[in-house]
């Protein structure tokens, strides 16, 4: 077992390693600030802090994880061979070239958006205010790879202790913002919009579909749930979760009535094939006693307690919005990531627990990053679908490479031909398949 030397352990220390060995290595580590006992240990050690300690493994700390109030941070991104870096110290005979510790701790914790930000129509943090697109590297999942750098450095050092790491993950979410787009809408809505097919003269095709759909000649275009279902069938060892919408009514949110039994029926339907969780409302922010009404209504469906959210629009405000979700009894999230580019928003593709740097501690809630969505490659980005699938493939494979978790957003009403969205099944499939298949594993010693 690997012994970790700190001076002092604090609660961001503690919490960095953590994310490091457990979230991401999964490895067994004990900590001592004992000199003696780590000098005579026998086994794998690194110490941490201003100097080495004997012959061990050493990281030449930044005062970073020492310090407990929040300050302005000058990380100095560098890229050294082909590796991006923060913290970069100095001195002789270093194992290192910067502190990885403080480093990840700076990336996770989300440490920029505590500071003064510039933020978007919606509230959220612009990734144009984020070191990581600033300097070049959200296109990568550089806190796995720090962390890959570390059990390689410790596996060459050490071979009787050997840090196996982890393997490669897929998890496919799907946001259900509208189960249907002419279906169990109601005699209201149904009716509204009917009326406003008819006066909208570019698109004449709008309200045959809408009345073959009602009269049941054509499937509705965005039930594509079986279909998901049965692609997902074919991929072994890989999670699909489906976050439904239920809040009332609104601009910005427009579900189907969480009290419609065919609602309802499909959400069950869903819960017997694949996991279910929230999508709290647009304004969950301004009134956080709506998300425990709408987790509320989902358990009353499905007759089990809600543990994962995603926030619709990705409206994600730290640390607000985590301790929304953490008084509503929520244990898991799938929000960190960016609406309008692709990449690692905290840079890191694995699960790993929320850290309050307001409050400096962590916490029970496990946030699961996701690094790339549908309608950013459409509708942000403006790819074509080949481009679309050629950028899955790209941030698939630097993924894999940290044996890392490739999670992913889609939307069921995006998975037709409409609005659009003409190829984009086909990228969608191709896209599943390759991120499912699973090479044997390779190492990264």
């Amino acid at each position: 077992m690997l012994l970790i030397y700190v001076p002092k352990l604090t609660n961001r220390l503690g919490y960095t390693l953590k994310v490091i060995f457990t979230h991401v290595l999964h490895a067994d580590y004990s900590i001592t600030s004992d000199e003696q006992y780590f000098l005579q240990w026998g086994d794998a050690k690194l110490s941490y802090g201003p100097k080495r300690l004997g012959d061990s493994l050493f990281i030449k700390s930044h005062s970073l994880l020492f310090e407990t109030t929040i300050e302005e941070q000058e990380p100095h991104a560098e890229c050294h061979d082909g590796q991006w870096i923060l913290y970069p110290v100095y001195g002789r005979d270093l194992d290192f070239d910067f502190d990885p510790l403080a480093a990840t701790f700076f990336m996770v914790t989300r440490y920029e958006e505590y500071l003064p930000h510039r933020e978007d129509e919606h509230g959220r943090f612009c990734p144009e205010e984020s070191l990581a697109l600033q300097a070049g590297f959200l296109d990568q999942p550089v806190v796995d790879q720090w962390a890959q750098l570390i059990r390689k450095k410790i596996n060459q050092r050490y071979a009787d202790t050997l840090i196996a790491g982890p393997s490669y993950h897929f998890v496919q979410t799907v946001d259900i913002d509208a189960a249907w787009r002419y279906s169990h809408k109601g005699i209201f809505r149904t009716v509204v919009g009917a009326t406003r097919d008819l006066f909208s003269w570019h698109q004449p095709d709008e309200v045959a579909r809408r009345f073959k759909v009602l009269l049941h000649r054509e499937q509705d275009p965005y039930d594509t749930f079986d279909y998901i279902l049965e692609l997902h069938k074919k991929i072994s060892g890989s999670q699909l979760i489906f976050f439904a919408l239920l809040a009332d009514y609104g601009q910005y949110d427009k579900p189907v009535s969480y009290l419609n039994p065919h609602f309802r029926e499909l959400l069950q339907h869903l819960d017997d094939y694949a996991n279910m969780g929230i999508h709290p409302g647009y304004h969950t922010l301004e009134n956080p006693m709506a998300s425990d009404k709408e987790i509320k209504r989902l358990e009353d469906i499905l007759h089990r307690p809600t543990v994962r959210s995603r926030f619709h629009f990705l409206r994600l405000q730290l640390p607000r919005s985590y301790r929304i979700l953490q008084h509503a009894g929520i244990k898991n999230d799938y929000t960190m990531g960016y609406a309008d580019v692709v990449g690692f928003r905290a840079g890191i593709s694995s699960p790993y627990p929320f850290y309050d740097l307001e409050r400096d501690h962590e916490n029970e809630l496990l946030i699961h990053p996701f690094c790339v969505m549908d309608t950013t490659l459409k509708k942000y980005l403006r790819l074509t679908p080949e481009e679309g699938l050629k950028e899955y493939k790209r941030i698939i494979d630097r993924v894999r490479e940290v044996e890392g978790t490739f999670c992913c957003i889609v939307h069921n009403q995006n998975l037709n031909t409409l609005d659009g969205w003409e190829g984009w099944k086909e990228v969608y499939e191709q896209m599943v398949e390759y991120a499912g298949n699973c090479p044997d594993r390779q190492t990264n010693d």
